[in-house]
């Protein structure tokens, strides 16, 4: 079996910024303690949940340098680095490496796409940059591009490329996989409708937004299955459905840092294109928030 980077729930860990879009880090150094503090697995710094698709290179090197500062081996730190140029891709890892992360999360190139031999060449050329491990992240929703279960047989021969971040929503592909790549290749899930469902088939656990405002909860539900009690893992995840729901009624992140701003973090707005959510919407989310006890006042 490779390189485990983490097993459980590591968090996307939402970018806070100021008013004026810049990144408010002293905010983002009390995230990274919050989450710690409440057990999360691992911070995936710099994904999606992140916005760096809006972030400067200089910005995107130095939050990843910060988090791993912050973090301080207390737990993995996972830096996306991810692009639709196979080239920025490889500096970034680069980057990332020099910094101190723990391992890279790369997705599909978005907008001009790729065949599965492009695929394989992309991420096997930024496998090969560095020694980093690789987790690889399919959410053709967001990008247009999936990658097929027999492409991930083939990735999985690189020493390097050790999980991916599922988010394709197809169980019966995740299982596929499975049985194609067997421990070759990690799975976590990348939603979080589907955590035990993907532990079910071997998955390690899940990289997830709803750990931004539930980090010991989302923790739980692997903790919990990975001591045998299946029922009551299963049960959690259910529980927490509504929430989960609520969460990715917007495009992420819009919802879940206006999370974190009801929970009285200064996580601030979405750099455009993404906007605010509706007043109909912000109330929906802050009476589901209040049902779960997430809002005190």
């Amino acid at each position: 079996m490779k390189r485990t980077i983490f097993r459980g729930a590591g968090v996307a860990i939402a970018t806070p910024m100021f008013a004026d879009g810049s990144i408010h880090y002293e905010e983002l150094a009390r995230l990274i303690d919050w989450q710690i503090e409440n057990h999360t697995d691992a911070i995936i710094i710099c994904g999606t949940t992140g916005e760096s698709s809006t972030m400067t290179d200089d910005e995107h090197a130095e939050c990843i340098r910060f988090a791993v500062e912050k973090v301080n081996h207390r737990v993995p730190v996972i830096a996306g680095a991810g692009s639709n140029d196979t080239a920025y891709a490889v500096w970034l890892s680069k980057e990332a490496k020099a910094a101190g992360a723990d391992g890279l999360l790369h997705v599909t190139p978005y907008y001009n796409k790729a065949s599965q031999t492009g695929l394989v060449r992309h991420f096997s050329t930024i496998a090969d940059a560095t020694d980093l491990p690789v987790i690889l992240y399919n959410v053709p929703s967001r990008t247009g591009c999936g990658i097929k279960p027999s492409t991930y047989a083939e990735l999985a021969k690189h020493p390097n490329i050790v999980a991916i971040k599922e988010a394709n929503g197809d169980i019966a592909s995740v299982a596929y996989t499975r049985s194609l790549c067997g421990d070759e290749l990690a799975i976590y899930s990348g939603n979080d409708d589907q955590i035990v469902p993907i532990l079910s088939l071997g998955g390690l656990g899940v990289i997830s937004v709803l750990s931004n405002v539930c980090p010991q909860e989302t923790h739980d539900i692997c903790q919990l299955y990975f001591d045998g009690k299946v029922k009551e893992s299963s049960d959690l995840q259910i529980r927490y459905m509504d929430l989960v729901a609520a969460l990715f009624s917007d495009v992420n992140p819009i919802p879940v840092k206006q999370a974190l701003n009801y929970m009285g973090f200064a996580a601030g707005a979405c750099r455009l294109p993404l906007c605010d959510m509706s007043e109909p919407a912000k109330q929906h989310l802050y009476d589901v928030m209040k049902r779960y006890g997430l809002i005190k006042a």
